[in-house]
């Protein structure tokens, strides 16, 4: 995708979740489809975790009219099915909170989700989020991302104290690790969903992770031995190890195939009619 956007395909910006597909995959592997999933501004790795379709956020991307939201939304503000993004950190945690609140008043078993990450701990409007969930017993996952910077600003430089400390405060579990490897994060999540769908209340999953593109498309201040170091820690590679070298062939080039019939059938669509109807 980033590459797509040197070609002139692609307008607006983007923020990619490479270094952190581990999250998503492990998280959505426990989920239900019919949970509420509310993402951010580095939302594509969550969406196609989801099950999303790969065309249409490839179309969405493009402007094109087939795309998620008809060419509208670019690349921060998606919807499919239960899935929903927005850009505005810190914006998105209330409207989840809302989600949950309603999932809760009608009895459907389900459960909302929201990813921030560890720049979204500065805003404000999320600790009043927090402390409504706990207050209500909300079933929501709160799912926190911390790859260590806030755009370019390390954690070290613009947080106090704990990022547990942020949810113990008002309460809500936390279950942390530090990890990029999926079957780990698997594993966890299934005990958070399970203690949220058992309507004991609101919980927090604080993965700590890496993110090896730039913030944006080529802010990034990093040095370059900073970012060879975290590469080990590259999820790929972490999974990659359990499975043979043919497996992880076919795998690739089966992806490969899918990603790029996604952007070849996007290209050729028409883009959106405007209107100054009313």
């Amino acid at each position: 995708m980033l590459s797509e956007f040197s070609t002139g395909k692609l307008a607006g910006t983007t923020h990619a979740c490479i270094g952190q597909e581990a999250d998503a995959a492990g998280i959505f592997s426990i989920t239900e489809p019919e949970d509420v999933v509310f993402s951010n501004h580095r939302c594509h790795g969550h969406f196609l975790a989801y099950g999303g379709e790969p065309y249409r956020l490839a179309a969405e991307l493009m402007g094109r009219a087939t795309g998620l939201v008809g060419g509208r939304g670019g690349s921060q503000h998606i919807h499919w099915r239960n899935f929903y993004s927005n850009g505005i950190q810190g914006g998105i945690v209330p409207v989840a909170v809302g989600m949950a609140l309603a999932e809760k008043v009608h009895a459907t078993g389900r459960i909302a989700l929201v990813f921030i990450g560890d720049g979204t701990l500065g805003e404000g409007t999320l600790y009043e989020s927090l402390n409504m969930a706990a207050l209500w017993k909300l079933p929501i996952l709160f799912v926190l991302e911390d790859n260590g910077y806030a755009q370019t600003t390390p954690v070290g430089r613009n947080m106090a104290g704990t990022m547990s400390g942020r949810f113990t405060a008002f309460a809500i579990p936390v279950w942390e690790r530090d990890t990029t490897d999926v079957l780990d994060i698997q594993s966890m999540t299934r005990e958070t969903v399970h203690a949220v769908r058992s309507g004991a209340g609101p919980a927090s999953l604080i993965l700590h992770t890496y993110r090896f593109s730039a913030h944006s498309k080529g802010d990034d201040l990093r040095s370059p031995d900073e970012l060879a170091r975290i590469r080990k820690f590259d999820p790929l590679i972490v999974h990659g190890a359990r499975l043979t070298t043919k497996e992880c062939t076919k795998a690739e080039s089966e992806i490969s195939a899918i990603i790029n019939d996604a952007f070849t059938r996007a290209s050729a669509d028409p883009f959106p009619v405007l209107s100054s109807e009313h």
